[in-house]
């Protein structure tokens, strides 16, 4: 991968890193069906594997950055340097069912200009490990799948694309919200898809497979990497207001700029 940047190699590598562990953890999962609790507790120790593996990489690499991680939430850096933001398994009902959807998360966040918190996401990987795909991305440098150039879908009309969501489950989400977006939006397209995996999600957007994503109560660990994808795809992202941030996590809305605008008057009008 000549293409990589320092910056990407040292995440990339990590994430195969990490990844190939989760490989390995894949493949015993089918033998712990038959128990009640062993999947998930199972499936809990290879997240935290997977997030000291990124942890240790990524610190050696870049002494003095900052974490924001799913499981040991925000480790201070140097407030002069970025940060790390990591989702070390994204997918992991999907992992524990033996469902080959499940994907490593890493962006970067670069601190405010003037020292007052944190700004925009510089560069992004997605990696699949099952498939052994990397989507990467950097501010100004475009969205990829290894090394071929990602867009957005050239979709303009409602009824001819398929969207992504996530569903409200077991006390997460607003399943009320999420239902009068479906009811608003489900007659107008073409499709709706759940796969379980928010940042593949948004990674397919920039691929152009999705011609949109929308969720509610997401972390940011889930879509930063997802949202520089998306806009150096040449899509658009914010949240249901139509406001854009470095990251979307609560609320977000990602398509192309033709899609986003229609979609994103369905949603403020189903949720008025």
């Amino acid at each position: 991968m000549s293409m990589f940047s320092g910056l990407i190699r040292v995440m990339e590598r990590a994430a195969r890193k990490a990844g190939g562990r989760l490989r390995r953890d894949f493949g015993e999962i089918e033998h712990l069906q038959v128990s009640r609790n062993g999947p998930a507790d199972f499936v809990a120790k290879a997240d935290i594997r997977s997030e000291r593996i990124l942890y240790d990489e990524l610190t050696v690499a870049r002494p003095g950055w900052g974490f924001v991680l799913e499981e040991a939430g925000i480790i201070e850096g140097d407030p002069d340097k970025p940060r790390w933001i990591v989702d070390p398994l994204d997918g992991t009902s999907n992992f524990m069912h033996g469902i080959p959807h499940f994907a490593i998360s890493i962006a970067v966040q670069e601190p405010r200009l003037d020292g007052k918190g944190w700004g925009e996401i510089s560069a992004a990987v997605i990696y699949h490990p099952v498939n052994d795909q990397t989507y990467w991305a950097e501010k100004t440098r475009g969205a990829w799948l290894m090394d071929a150039r990602l867009r957005v879908s050239a979709r303009s009309h409602l009824s001819d694309a398929l969207i992504a969501t996530g569903i409200p489950s077991q006390g997460h989400g607003d399943f009320a919200e999420w239902s009068r977006i479906f009811g608003a939006l489900g007659p107008e397209i073409d499709g709706i898809r759940r796969l379980g995996a928010a940042s593949l999600d948004l990674a397919y957007v920039a691929q152009g497979r999705f011609d949109g994503f929308w969720e509610t109560g997401l972390n940011d660990w889930h879509t930063a990497a997802g949202c520089l994808l998306v806009r150096e795809a040449g899509g658009f992202v914010s949240d249901y207001r139509g406001r854009s941030n470095p990251v979307h996590s609560e609320q977000i809305l990602a398509a192309n700029q033709t899609l986003h605008s229609k979609l994103h008057k369905v949603l403020a009008g189903s949720l008025r």
